[in-house]
């Protein structure tokens, strides 16, 4: 694994970052980044702290120390509602879909932010659909009613239509069956090929090295290693299995 490697632009930059629940401390002085159209995957066990750090992105969490900046602005101070308008874009773990909802509805109310700008409200319809046509061929159902894998892939679409200048992904691959993962893949490695920035955050790593530039592998709410996917053979998969317990 490599040492920390820079960038003269990045989307995501993270320095000194620390905070967690109540008193208590999960992450601790986190620093790592995410470059212009790249994908970056974080990785760790059960409680790590990954899902704390996108929740810190999202401002869903207090940061008590640190910096986090979009394309060079910070937003730790920012309301989660204007982080999510075209800035961080987040598909849950779980997906969480509106139940009773359609596809399209919910793939519009992720758009919310641009509802009244129609044109860009179906070129960003258009662009999930060209990514998953079985969204378009489902968009009248209740989304909930589809598979697992559908139901992720109307997920990132949800997020796709905020149009965001940074795609946090948490647990995408969680439940779902071996081909779905493969459609998956598949399907992020698209989004990586379209120029977009992607913190993926993943218990699989071999599809985390399929879909990313590099890895992050964080454990006991530290980044412990990092490295270049490419670069990462059997010794380094047998170090982060090691991590991953």
């Amino acid at each position: 694994m490599s040492e920390h490697i820079g960038a003269a632009s990045d989307t995501l930059t993270i320095e000194g970052l620390s905070g967690g629940y109540d008193r208590f401390d999960v992450i601790h002085d986190i620093a790592f980044r995410v470059g212009a159209g790249e994908a970056v995957a974080l990785l760790g066990p059960n409680g790590a702290g990954k899902t704390t750090v996108l929740r810190a992105i999202m401002g869903l969490l207090p940061r008590r120390r640190g910096r986090i900046e979009i394309e060079g602005s910070d937003i730790a101070g920012l309301p989660t509602r204007r982080i999510a308008r075209g800035l961080v874009g987040l598909v849950p773990e779980g997906r969480r879909l509106f139940t009773g909802q359609s596809v399209e509805d919910n793939l519009r109310l992720g758009g919310m932010h641009v509802r009244r700008d129609t044109a860009r409200t179906q070129e960003l319809l258009q662009s999930v659909f060209d990514l998953f046509p079985v969204v378009e061929r489902y968009r009248a159902r209740e989304a909930t009613a589809l598979s697992g894998g559908e139901q992720q892939m109307v997920a990132i679409g949800r997020m796709m239509m905020s149009d965001p200048a940074l795609m946090l992904l948490d647990e995408p691959s969680l439940g779902l069956a071996p081909l779905a993962i493969q459609d998956l893949t598949k399907a992020l490695q698209r989004l990586r090929g379209q120029n977009r920035s992607i913190l993926l955050v993943e218990q699989r790593v071999d599809m985390a090295l399929e879909v990313c530039d590099r890895v992050y592998v964080l454990s006991e709410g530290r980044i412990v290693d990092e490295g270049r996917a490419a670069d990462i053979g059997a010794e380094g998969r047998a170090l982060i299995d090691a991590y991953l317990g």
